[in-house]
């Protein structure tokens, strides 16, 4: 169902997908990025392109930043590894124990693995080579929070698979697509991965007549007749992100009311963002003022100090171009020359929406 709010996990349940399914899948590269905004169907193709191959393995960085308190472990990535490996299927699952009896740190239990505290994440990819395995980290930028030198221990582990482990293929999604190249480093001398080839798929928002045709084919799905007015209204304000458009489908059918549904996915967006912003506030308290001043209309560097001074930040020049630089990596905001004058905007129209009755 197209208004299932669960990732999905075929192609089949994908709407409008199937260039990007076709392009992860027949990658020859042993590196692949995917990139797009949040909420924009990352995971759901990651998935749904990991189900289709016997040995795809689902790593989820950020469930393992949350899960251990804004720190990644070598203990957390054994754990979601070993879970990770244990939900594969029956069969491949049967192979890969064989590979594994031999490595230091592994137990097995009937047909399940267990990973002991001196198990060494090498061996492991090692043992997944043998078999060919196609490993998928969603949200990968989390991992420069891994270990106690930004990520450089997971980068030196996946430059080593690169180089040696010819049966390893890894896929790596990224919402935060500048702060994701950045931890890469893969053009950056320093960096275990400087150098390497790789593949890139981007998966964009629908476009309006796309929009359209998904609300459509949803709540065909779901037997609801709705006004074309409705539908049109519905994307005029929610845009083209798979997500939102799913809420709202959801809300209508629910609600049986444009004004309702809409209210209804802006209140969700509220308590998304809540949970971002509050993100984004560890970084920098910042961060959140000048997505709140942009999306109020304050989208010039001279505005947007203004705005700052306002609200009792003095922000010298250089400081606030490396916090607009940072916003834009982490792809909340994008820059645009209009009129001869270099403005900013958020990514997510529904997200400046909420952030403009904000305050």
């Amino acid at each position: 169902m197209l208004f299932d709010p669960r990732p999905k996990r075929s192609i089949e349940e994908l709407f409008d997908r199937r260039e990007e399914f076709e392009a992860l899948l027949s990658a020859d590269e042993p590196l692949t990025l995917l990139l797009g905004i949040r909420r924009v169907g990352k995971s759901s193709l990651l998935r749904a392109t990991l189900n289709e191959i016997e040995s795809g393995v689902y790593i989820d960085a950020r469930k393992m930043y949350f899960d251990s308190g804004g720190w990644i472990t070598a203990d957390s990535l054994r754990r979601e590894l070993e879970r990770a490996l244990n939900s594969l299927g029956k069969d491949f699952r049967s192979i890969l124990i064989e590979a594994m009896k031999t490595v230091r740190g592994v137990r097995v239990k009937g047909i399940e693995l267990r990973f002991e505290k001196s198990l060494q994440i090498s061996d492991v990819l090692e043992a997944l080579n043998e078999v060919g395995a196609v490993i998928g980290v969603d949200e990968a930028q989390y991992l420069r929070f891994y270990g106690s030198r930004g990520g450089r221990e997971f980068l030196a582990l996946l430059a080593y698979a690169y180089d040696n482990l010819e049966n390893l293929r890894f896929i790596l999604t990224g919402s935060e697509v500048g702060l994701l190249h950045d931890f890469l480093g893969l053009d950056e001398y320093e960096s275990p991965l400087y150098g390497r080839s790789y593949g890139e798929v981007r998966l964009m928002p629908f476009s309006r007549s796309l929009s359209v045709e998904f609300l459509k084919q949803g709540f065909a799905e779901a037997g609801v007749e709705v006004p074309m007015m409705d539908i049109e209204r519905a994307v005029e304000v929610l845009d083209g992100i798979p997500g939102w458009l799913v809420d709202f489908g959801r809300a209508y059918i629910r609600e049986r009311n444009l004004k309702s549904a809409i209210e209804s996915v802006l209140k969700r967006a509220e308590g998304f963002l809540r949970g971002e912003l509050k993100e984004l506030e560890r970084r920098s308290p910042r961060y959140v003022l000048i997505l709140e001043g942009i999306a109020k209309g304050y989208n010039r560097w001279e505005l947007l100090r203004e705005y700052l001074a306002v609200k009792g930040q003095e922000v010298p020049k250089a400081r606030l171009a490396k916090l607009l630089d940072s916003l834009e990596k982490m792809s909340w905001i994008v820059r645009e020359w209009v009129d001869g004058r270099r403005r900013y905007r958020i990514v997510d129209p529904v997200i400046e929406r909420v952030l403009k009755e904000s305050g």
